[in-house]
């Protein structure tokens, strides 16, 4: 299930009603503190470190067929970059007879569209630049695609302390397809304690602090800036009465 960003507010009624009623709770530590007010005193909880994903998918299903009520938590959407593909190709693999239904959560680009105004209201893409999972050539082949198609481009996992590089190359490639003018969000811990919500142009993006923690939007070529908001227009005729 996904948690959304971050904040309980953000949590989903059926999400919420799912971790409060779980006898066990599976997640990534940092996302188990999110929501550590939540989850029952007398529940199992099953955390631990990015990369133990497939770990945590084999315990889900253990636990499931001892006949416990799961809930294996994602930051954001199950769905988009989280839990429920990994948990449902564990399943399958070993076969377990178990059900398993996926609650949708919030996901960082639509909080982070909603910090920064309407930059969403069209076509886009959302491109991963972790190359844990997905060689770098592939991304890159995306992200040619989505700039030369003039999607408004949204970058998950853009940066980190050991990993400069693939946000540096990424922004060379925006910059073949875009005007350096164009408008860039950058949104960091959206909808979590330290939110910070900067607009800025694809000229200067690099020049702010960038983690893996911060969600960046990057304007298509009808993207604005209007009233310290980005906005992607769809079209509509509002000059008309």
């Amino acid at each position: 299930m996904g948690i959304g960003p971050g904040a309980l507010e953000h949590l989903t009624p059926k999400a919420r009603q799912a971790i409060e009623t779980a006898d066990v709770v599976i997640g990534y530590r940092t996302y188990i503190k999110l929501i550590q007010p939540i989850i029952a005193s007398n529940a199992e909880v099953i955390s631990g470190f990015m990369g133990q994903e497939v770990e945590r998918a084999r315990a889900a299903v253990a636990k499931a067929l001892e006949n416990k009520h799961v809930a294996v938590i994602s930051s954001g959407d199950p769905g988009v970059y989280g839990m429920a593909g990994v948990v449902l190709e564990v399943a399958a693999h070993e076969k377990a007879d178990v059900p398993i239904k996926i609650i949708p959560g919030v996901t960082a680009a639509t909080a982070a569209a909603a910090a920064l105004g309407a930059p969403l209201v069209g076509d886009f893409a959302v491109v991963s630049l972790s190359d844990l999972l997905t060689p770098w050539e592939l991304i890159e082949k995306r992200l040619h695609a989505a700039a030369k198609a003039d999607f408004v481009i949204v970058l998950y996992n853009p940066q980190s302390q050991g990993r400069k590089e693939p946000l540096a190359r990424a922004h060379q490639i925006l910059l073949q397809y875009r005007s350096c003018d164009t408008p860039v969000g950058i949104v960091k811990a959206v909808g979590r304690d330290g939110e910070k919500v900067i607009i800025t142009t694809l000229r200067s993006m690099l020049d702010y602090e960038i983690d893996m923690s911060t969600t960046i939007v990057v304007g298509n070529s009808t993207t604005r800036v209007i009233n310290e908001r980005m906005v992607t227009s769809r079209g509509y005729n509002i000059r008309e009465r």
